[in-house]
C-alpha cells in the first residue's frame, strides 16, 4: 500500500495538512536537539523514515548527528535516497538507508542515542514490540521521540477535524496519490490509536522513564518522549550496521 502511494506521498502530506506537517516535524526536531547533552554522541535512528523528510531535517538541524533512516517500504526509501543524493556529499556521508522492520531492528543493543518515529508507530503491530525494540537499541540516557496523530476517538476542534478525517481526507488523498483506500486506512489507524495517557502508559510499561507528551494543534498531533534511564555511553556498533544501503 505504501509503495503504491510513494510517488504522491510528499505532495499529499503538504496538501492534506495544509502545510502544517512541516511545523509538526520541526517541533520534533527541536525536541531531539534539546535532548542531547553538550558533547554527547548524536547517533539517531529514524524509524518509518519514508522519503527522508525527517532524516534530512535532523542532519541539517542537529549538529554532529548521523542518521540511520529505516523503513520497510523500498519505493519510499528509493525516493528518499534520490533526495539525499541531490542534497550533496555532506548529507550523503552522514546518513545510511536501511530496509528493515520496526518489530525486529537490525541494530545492536544500545547502539543509537535517539530514536524518532513520525506518523509511523500506528502502522506497527503489535505496537508494544515496536516500542520494546526502540528501547533495546537505545543507549542508556537516550530518548525515544514519537510524533503521532492524537486518537480520533476523541472529538477534536469541535468535531470538525473528525469529519475531515473520515469524510474528506480519503477522497482528497485518493485524488492526489491515486489510492483512496490507503487514506481510508490512514483514518482508521488514527481512530484506533490510543490517546496520549494510554500511549504514555505503554512507554512506561516498556521501561521508559520521564515519559511526557505535548499536545499540538488542539490535539490533532502529540509529541511523546520517553528516556532510557542511565548514564553509560552507547555500545560500539558493527560497521555493517551503519553502512547498509537500500538497493
Amino acid at each position: 500500500m505504501f509503495g503504491r502511494i510513494a510517488a504522491g506521498y510528499d505532495t499529499a502530506n503538504r496538501v492534506l495538512s495544509f502545510g502544517v506537517d512541516r511545523l509538526w516535524r520541526r517541533r520534533l526536531i527541536r525536541g531531539v536537539e534539546a535532548a542531547f547533552a553538550a558533547g554527547s554522541r548524536r547517533r539517531i535512528l529514524d524509524l518509518a523514515a519514508g522519503t527522508l523528510d525527517v532524516s534530512l531535517a535532523l542532519l541539517r538541524s542537529v549538529p554532529g548527528s548521523t542518521v540511520i533512516a529505516l523503513d520497510f517500504c523500498l519505493p519510499m526509501l528509493r525516493l528518499g535516497r534520490m533526495k539525499r543524493d541531490r542534497a550533496g556529499g555532506y548529507e550523503k556521508s552522514r546518513i545510511s538507508l536501511a530496509a528493515g522492520n520496526g518489530l525486529c531492528l537490525p541494530l545492536a543493543d544500545g547502539s543509537v542515542d535517539a530514536v524518532t518515529v513520525s506518523f509511523g508507530l500506528r502502522n506497527m503491530a503489535p505496537r508494544e514490540k515496536a516500542i520494546a525494540e526502540s528501547f533495546r537499541v537505545l543507549a542508556p540516557g537516550g530518548v525515544f521521540h514519537v510524533l503521532e496523530f492524537g486518537s480520533a476517538r476523541n472529538r477534536i476542534l469541535g468535531g470538525l477535524y473528525n469529519m475531515y478525517l473520515t469524510k474528506i481526507l480519503p477522497c482528497l488523498g485518493g485524488r492526489i496519490a491515486g489510492d483512496a483506500g490507503a487514506y481510508a486506512y490512514l483514518a482508521r489507524t488514527i481512530e484506533d490509536f490510543p490517546d496520549a495517557p494510554a500511549l504514555g502508559a505503554e512507554l512506561e510499561a516498556a521501561g521508559f522513564g520521564e515519559v511526557a507528551w505535548k499536545r499540538l494543534w488542539g490535539g490533532i498531533v502529540y509529541l511523546h518522549t520517553g528516556k532510557k534511564c542511565g548514564t553509560t555511553g552507547a555500545a560500539p556498533v558493527a560497521p555493517d550496521t551503519l553502512e547498509r544501503d537500500t538497493p
